[in-house]
């Protein structure tokens, strides 16, 4: 059986992770193939990184909710673009083709589907 047609699917995130799970589940559920890649073997590419920060900026990417950045106490730091990207990520990172999402976020895994 030939995989369903549509655009290549990447995620980025940690297995331990239950928003980057839901994201594999959602496309999973739909058939769709994804590329997973675990962020804690295998470190996202710098190019990588850079598309997402210069297509949603660095501040959807934070994960200033997450535990590690009240733990760490950067909830008072104030960070330029590079560095915030560099700490922190709002996992799961989904591509697809020139769409991009950060977090849990199902209408835009909706609308790469789509």
């Amino acid at each position: 059986m030939a995989a369903p047609a549509g655009p290549a699917i990447q995620v980025f995130g940690r297995e331990d992770s239950a928003d980057t799970r839901a994201a594999r589940r959602f496309f999973r559920e739909r058939r769709i193939d994804v590329h997973f890649v675990d962020l804690r073997r295998k470190p996202m590419a710098a190019g990588e990184l850079r598309r997402f920060v210069e297509r949603l900026g660095a501040a959807a990417l934070a994960d200033t909710a997450g535990r590690a950045s009240s733990a760490a106490g950067l909830g008072y730091l104030r960070m330029d673009d590079g560095e915030l990207a560099e700490r922190l990520l709002r996992l799961p990172l989904v591509r697809a083709g020139n769409r991009f999402a950060a977090g849990r976020d199902e209408a835009a895994w909706k609308a790469m589907v789509a």
